[in-house]
């Protein structure tokens, strides 16, 4: 069963994460049309900008250890009490774990962490290509232990300040069905938009009032909090998430086999300062960032698996690729994104527009 309590998973990470040490620079990939910036603390992506903008803005929220886009890994939400009492913390061992560089040049990084808890090794490498805005992420994982046993593993890709802003910043998906996380009303929180366990079809949500909303476009006001899980369309190959600034005309995304990361959590954390907002675009092998032994008992959701198995003394390993783009004018969302050859077609459908980004690979 989901847990009933919904637990800031994603808090507690920046609370513990700020006890890193925050004067580690982060290691720079850079060619022709972009520059990520990824820090060594749990190998998160902390900065992605484009080389033809003026104002250098980093669609990312937070930057820092534990921020950005970073790797829930092995595990993804609160640890259980037997966990935490072994040491375990929130969303894995890896999110505060210190990757050791294997290898760096300008436009390739290879890292490496051992998890000593979970008696894993994960080994990241990150690449961009010449020309294109496109970093690609490619993580194995390797087990130590001599028997099979489930896992959980989230990219937890985040978005933030200045590029999420009120009414102007709208996420598409390539989801089909969704709820809404289930949950007990906590004195002191955030107000929620959506009722808790409510199934729907993206992107319209049941709203608290019984009105629809619409989870594509960040509200007006921010002053609300809120999670959904959405399960990627099971008849693609590929799963995707985009956000897009409208006045801006930039467009954050990031593509993944639908195999490997079937769900994808939409976290929505709106406080009134909205220089603190986020909102989690979180592919992951799992509905909703829980403990471990409540994602196995849960077994299904929407006939879809809700973990991974990672088998005895062996090797799994997952691909994504994220990038950075200027869109055309009146290009408001994104309806379908596909591979042709080695060219990732993005389309808006509504206004007839799409944008090609050539590629050196495809997933």
């Amino acid at each position: 069963m989901i847990s009933r309590t919904l637990i800031p998973a994603a808090v507690s990470v920046v609370i513990a994460c700020a006890q890193q040490p925050l004067s580690q620079q982060p290691l720079v990939l850079s060619n022709e049309q972009i520059t990520v910036g990824i820090y060594p603390t749990g190998a998160s992506i902390v900065s992605v900008t484009r080389q033809d903008d003026p104002e250098k803005l980093n669609p990312l929220w937070n930057p820092g250890p534990g921020r950005g886009h970073f790797l829930c890994l092995d595990g993804f939400g609160p640890p259980s009490k037997e966990e935490q009492a072994a040491g375990l913390r929130s969303h894995g061992e890896a999110v505060a774990q210190p990757f050791q560089v294997l290898d760096s040049s300008s436009r390739e990084l290879r890292m490496r962490a051992t998890l000593p808890l979970l008696e894993e090794t994960v080994t990241r490498v990150y690449r961009v290509f010449p020309g294109e805005p496109v970093l690609w992420v490619e993580t194995e994982v390797e087990s130590h232990t001599g028997f099979d046993r489930p896992m959980s593993w989230g990219e937890h890709a985040t978005i933030g300040w200045p590029f999420l802003e009120p009414g102007k910043t709208v996420v598409d998906l390539s989801a089909v069905r969704a709820q809404t996380r289930p949950y007990t009303a906590r004195p002191g929180s955030l107000p929620r938009r959506l009722p808790p366990g409510q199934d729907f079809v993206w992107p319209n949500a049941p709203g608290v009032d019984g009105k629809a909303v619409d989870l594509r476009v960040a509200p007006l006001q921010f002053h609300s909090i809120d999670h959904t899980t959405q399960l990627m369309d099971p008849s693609k190959p590929i799963g995707w998430a985009t956000a897009i600034h409208t006045d801006k005309r930039l467009m954050i995304g990031w593509v993944f086999r639908r195999e490997e990361f079937p769900w994808l959590q939409n976290w929505e954390n709106y406080p009134p300062d909205i220089k603190k907002a986020a909102r989690g675009v979180e592919f992951s092998t799992q509905p909703y960032d829980v403990p471990r032994r409540e994602a196995v008992d849960q077994g299904r959701l929407f006939g879809t698996p809700t973990f991974r198995w990672l088998p005895a003394k062996s090797k799994v390993s997952a691909t994504f690729l994220m990038f950075w783009v200027r869109v055309p004018e009146k290009f408001l969302r994104v309806d379908d994104i596909h591979f042709e050859g080695n060219t990732l077609v993005v389309s808006d459908r509504t206004a007839q527009l799409s944008v090609s980004i050539p590629m050196s690979r495809r997933l």
